[in-house]
């Protein structure tokens, strides 16, 4: 699962020079910081001459209005009805510096690439009363992260943004993929004394 990632300085840089190679008209402000769902985060999407960036609200109104569905299992979104369409025709990634997760002692931990790169999460959009929303797809959580919880972000390398992005036989195949192993770094770990 995924429900709250981190934008900082070198990531927003990273989408900007990113688009422009391939949009020179490309001009987005991007926020840094924590993005919780609901909010409006950067992602990037196929454009009218390539790849763009736009900002969506993260997360589909789900059935009782008071609840989003910010994550969807990329093993079962060619099959439910709300993302059936969307993985077909609307796919899209999300930047971040790093994601964070929750064990069942509430206690939080930090995931990043070792290399200290960007992560690019896969991800889906569709419209909702005028307005454009984006879910982040999860996998099995792989041996960096099955400790800590049993689902983790879809993660995209460098090379297979377009593929996932503009080629849906390719994009099929990639909701198959392993996640890279991630740092995980926590803010606090309990420590046993012994006496």
């Amino acid at each position: 699962m995924c429900g709250r990632y981190y934008i900082d300085d070198d990531t927003a840089r990273a989408i900007e020079q990113l688009v422009r190679r391939l949009d020179q008209s490309f001009s987005l402000h991007i926020q840094t910081g924590d993005i919780f769902p609901g909010q409006q985060a950067p992602i990037l999407l196929a454009g009218a001459s390539g790849l763009t960036a736009g900002l969506l609200p993260w997360g589909f109104p789900g059935f009782q209005k008071s609840r989003l569905i910010f994550n969807a299992c990329s093993e079962s979104v060619l099959e439910k009805p709300m993302f059936r369409d969307s993985i077909k025709s609307r796919r899209c990634v999300i930047p971040a510096r790093s994601f964070y997760e929750w064990n069942r002692q509430r206690e939080k931990y930090t995931f990043s690439r070792p290399d200290h790169g960007p992560l690019y999460l896969a991800g889906l959009y569709r419209r909702f009363e005028e307005e454009d929303h984006f879910v982040i797809l999860t996998t099995a959580a792989n041996n960096s992260m099955q400790e800590i919880h049993p689902r983790m972000p879809l993660i995209l390398e460098n090379g297979q943004l377009r593929d996932w992005i503009f080629d849906t036989r390719k994009a099929e195949a990639l909701l198959r993929q392993a996640p890279p192993e991630l740092d995980a770094t926590a803010e606090y770990h309990q420590q046993t004394l012994k006496f």
